[in-house]
C-alpha cells in the first residue's frame, strides 16, 4: 500500500473541526483522534477499492543490442488477467546510466486488455544493461490511496562500444585500394607476393627480370610485386589500472577500443587476419579464426563488458596469450599506456621476446596538452601556472624516454590523442603496407 500527496492535505482540514468545537468547549484530544481515526478508515477503504497490480503480466520487447550513446525504443506489454480495471502508474527500474525517463508511465487497463507502455533508452555507459522488475502502482477511486507492487520483468541490453573512429576509415579503404593496385606500387624483396608480368623500362631493376618470360614473349619482362595478404595482425588492448585513467571525454580503455576496431576493419579489408587480446592478469577477451564481415560484429561484442581493473598487467602473460592465438604474427599492435619508466620495466622486459618475431607498434592514448598550450615563461605568473608547466614537461620527457626504450627494444612507439590514437593507428599500418614490411 502506499499514500498519496493528498493525505497530508487531509489530516492539516482537521483544524477545522478542531477549532470549531473547541470554540464550543468541547477538548480537542478526542476531536485530534477521531479525525485522524477517519483518515486511517479513508485510506484504508480506498486502497481496498484499488484493483490488485498483482492481476498484470508483464513482459518486454525490443533490441537486445545498441550503441553507446544511441536512441533506442524498448516496450513494456503489461497484460490485465484481473477482473478490474486498474488505473495508476508504472516504473521501469533500469539503472540511471540506461538514460530511461524518470516520470512514471500512466497506466489504465480495463480488464482483460493489454496496453504497451514505451520506454526509450540512450545509455550513457557501454556493457551489459539490467532491468529485472517494474513497479505499478495501483490508484484507489478517491486518490489518498492505493496498492503497489514489484512485477518481475526481466531485460537486458548489451550496449556496445560507439566506433566513432568508423568515420576515418573511408579514407584509409582509398588509401588501402592504391596499394592493392589501383595504382602501380611494386615492392620488391622477401615476403611479398608476385603480382603481374610486365615490359621492362630502362630504370628498372634488373634482378626482377622473368627470364623464362622473356624467352615465351621475345622481349624482355619484369616481375612485379605486392605486399603480401593473409598476414595475422594480433591487437592487444590492456585492461589493466593504466586503462581506467580519464583521456579526453572518457577513459583511455574506449580510446583503446576505438583504435582497435579501425585497424581490425582496414586489415580486414586488406585480407590479413585479425586476432584480438584483451588482458590485464586474466583474459578479459579474445576473438580469433573470426575474418570477413563477421570479425567486426564479434569484437564489438566482446568488447562490451569488458571494462577496466585495477591491478598491474602482467606482461609476460599477455605475450604468451598472443603466441597462443598464432604462431606466426606479422604484425602486434599493443594498446596500453607506457607513460612512466618506473612502471614500465616490466613491459619493457617481456617485449623483446615480441619484437624479435613479429613487427611491434605500441600505441598510447594521451590528454597531454601540446607544448604549446603549457604556459609560455613570460605568461607563467601564478604557481599554478608554474606547476602546471612543470608537469606537462616531466610527463612528456617520461614518455619519450620510455618511447626510445621501445624503440631500442626493437618496437615502434605512437602516443597520441583519444581523438587522434585510431586515425594514426591505421596509418601506421598502411606505411607498414607500402614500404613492404607488412
Amino acid at each position: 500500500m502506499y499514500v498519496t500527496g493528498r493525505l497530508p492535505l487531509l489530516v492539516a482540514l482537521g483544524v477545522v473541526p478542531v477549532v470549531l468545537l473547541g470554540a464550543a468547549g468541547i477538548p480537542p484530544w478526542p476531536v485530534v483522534a477521531g479525525w485522524l481515526l477517519l483518515c486511517v478508515v479513508v485510506i484504508a477503504v480506498d486502497a481496498a477499492i484499488a484493483a490488485d497490480p498483482r492481476a498484470l503480466r508483464v513482459s518486454r520487447s525490443g533490441p537486445a543490442r545498441t550503441r553507446l550513446g544511441e536512441r533506442i525504443d524498448t516496450q513494456v506489454v503489461v497484460d490485465n488477467v484481473g477482473t478490474r480495471r486498474l488505473r495508476g502508474r508504472l516504473r521501469d527500474a533500469w539503472q540511471p546510466t540506461a538514460g530511461a525517463p524518470q516520470r512514471r508511465a500512466d497506466l489504465d487497463v480495463p480488464a482483460g486488455e493489454r496496453r504497451v507502455i514505451a520506454v526509450p533508452l540512450q545509455p550513457r555507459r557501454r556493457g551489459e544493461l539490467r532491468s529485472e522488475f517494474v513497479v505499478v502502482r495501483s490508484a484507489g477511486t478517491l486518490g489518498f490511496a492505493g496498492r503497489q507492487a514489484r512485477l518481475e520483468a526481466p531485460g537486458a541490453v548489451r550496449v556496445l562500444p560507439a566506433f566513432t573512429s568508423r568515420r576515418h576509415l573511408p579514407s584509409r579503404l582509398a588509401r588501402l585500394r592504391e596499394l592493392d593496385g589501383n595504382t602501380s606500387v611494386q615492392v620488391r624483396g622477401q615476403g611479398t607476393e608476385f603480382d603481374s608480368l610486365r615490359e621492362y623500362v630502362r630504370g628498372d631493376d634488373v634482378r626482377a627480370i622473368d627470364w623464362r618470360a622473356t624467352a615465351r614473349a621475345g622481349t624482355t619482362m619484369l616481375r612485379t610485386w605486392r605486399p603480401e595478404r593473409d598476414r595475422h595482425v594480433v591487437i592487444v588492448v590492456d585492461t589493466g589500472r593504466t586503462a581506467a585513467a580519464r583521456v579526453g571525454d572518457g577513459v583511455r580503455l574506449d580510446a583503446g577500443m576505438e583504435a582497435a576496431l579501425l585497424l581490425a576493419a582496414l586489415a580486414s579489408r586488406a585480407g590479413d587476419h585479425v586476432h584480438l587480446v584483451m588482458f590485464d592478469r586474466a583474459l578479459r577477451a579474445r576473438v580469433t579464426g573470426v575474418d570477413g564481415v563477421a570479425l567486426l560484429p564479434a569484437m564489438v561484442d566482446a568488447m562490451a563488458p569488458v571494462q577496466a581493473q585495477l591491478i598491474d598487467t602482467d606482461w609476460d602473460a599477455a605475450f604468451a596469450q598472443v603466441r597462443a592465438v598464432t604462431s606466426r604474427p606479422s604484425l602486434v599492435v599493443l594498446l596500453t599506456a607506457q607513460d612512466a619508466p618506473e612502471a614500465s620495466r616490466g613491459f619493457l622486459g617481456s617485449l623483446g621476446a615480441v619484437t624479435r618475431h613479429a613487427h611491434v607498434l605500441v600505441g598510447t592514448a594521451t590528454d597531454t596538452p601540446p607544448d604549446d598550450a603549457a604556459p609560455a615563461a613570460g605568461r607563467r605568473r601564478t604557481a599554478d601556472d608554474v606547476y602546471h608547466a612543470a608537469s606537462v614537461e616531466r610527463t612528456a620527457r617520461d614518455s619519450a624516454r620510455v618511447a626510445a626504450a621501445v624503440v631500442r627494444a626493437g618496437g615502434d612507439a605512437l602516443t597520441a590523442s583519444a581523438d587522434d590514437l585510431p586515425p594514426r593507428i591505421a596509418d601506421r599500418y598502411l606505411a607498414l603496407k607500402a614500404a613492404g614490411r607488412l
